[in-house]
């Protein structure tokens, strides 16, 4: 590994902000070390973070580097993300003032969509350790190894020439045959997932639902963290319970409390959402 160095343009960032991003159900490839760091992959590129007074320091692979304007653009460490933490309702929302308040520098991070279209199709019933777990499995099988116990996303092309049955014996039950399907699909369509990049929300999510397994949450979520979709909000177990508790929205289906969501949020609901579901699932609701 390179030295440590620190990013030129660190915000205001707590350790459990920066915990949650990385460990909080948005990504699935890091891991915290026995001495404080964070260790972790994305776009097969191997980074070490760790947060030292405030400040996150990095350091980087010499065989599978990353530079610091990409990690940078990675922890959405700019100018922007205060505007958008700026742009929610937390000041008339004592609910979301509480877990904004108590996660600073807790943001959505800029991955890759096609593995975030691959880790959410693993989510259905599944913890935030299984996922990991199932992601790991089918990495160190079909990946290129980064460093130890460290893989990298295989890809859809390589995905394609795997068989269900492999899928299935790497734990991955009725989930391999939507990994299989949508494999089949990207690689006889190889500019489907950047053609989704580029369109408006709602046309991104009705096309990526168009594919095997994927339902209106899933579509959702690697849109918000693979797509940079804000407007996307995805309502599983922990928003739902938070919705019902904190803004009675018991009687509310799951289309609309994506509706409210949209609406009393704003354009940044998605980074909304990972506020709240951090909050709620972590206890730091009131």
């Amino acid at each position: 590994m390179f030295p440590w160095k620190e990013l030129a343009k660190p915000k205001n960032i707590s350790l459990l902000g920066l915990k949650e991003t990385l460990e909080g159900g948005q990504s699935f490839t890091w891991s915290a070390t026995d001495y404080g760091t964070w260790l972790g992959s994305f776009r097969s590129k191997l980074v070490e973070l760790k947060l030292v007074n405030g400040v996150i320091h990095w350091r980087t692979s010499k065989q599978f580097p990353a530079t610091q304007n990409e990690i940078q653009e990675y922890l959405w460490l700019d100018k922007s993300y205060d505007d958008a933490v700026q742009n929610l309702p937390w000041r008339s929302d004592s609910i979301l003032a509480q877990c904004v308040q108590s996660l600073p520098g807790l943001t959505i991070l800029n991955q890759p969509l096609e593995e975030m279209l691959f880790y959410f199709l693993l989510s259905s019933a599944k913890s935030i350790p299984q996922i990991k777990e199932l992601g790991y499995l089918v990495s160190q099988k079909f990946g290129i190894q980064l460093a130890p116990n460290i893989w990298s996303f295989p890809g859809w092309q390589v995905l394609s020439q795997v068989k269900e049955k492999e899928l299935r014996e790497l734990k991955l039950g009725y989930r391999a045959k939507y990994v299989c399907g949508v494999a089949s699909i990207l690689n006889d369509e190889p500019t489907f997932l950047s053609t989704i990049i580029n369109l408006p929300y709602s046309e991104a999510k009705s096309k990526l639902v168009s594919l095997p397994g994927v339902g209106p949450k899933i579509a959702d979520c690697a849109l918000l963290f693979g797509a940079k979709k804000s407007e996307a909000f995805p309502v599983d177990t922990w928003i739902a319970k938070t919705l019902d508790r904190h803004y009675n929205l018991e009687s509310f289906s799951p289309v609309q409390k994506i509706i409210f969501a949209r609406s009393h949020f704003g354009k940044f609901c998605g980074l909304a959402q990972q506020f709240l579901f951090s909050g709620e699932r972590l206890g730091l609701i009131k």
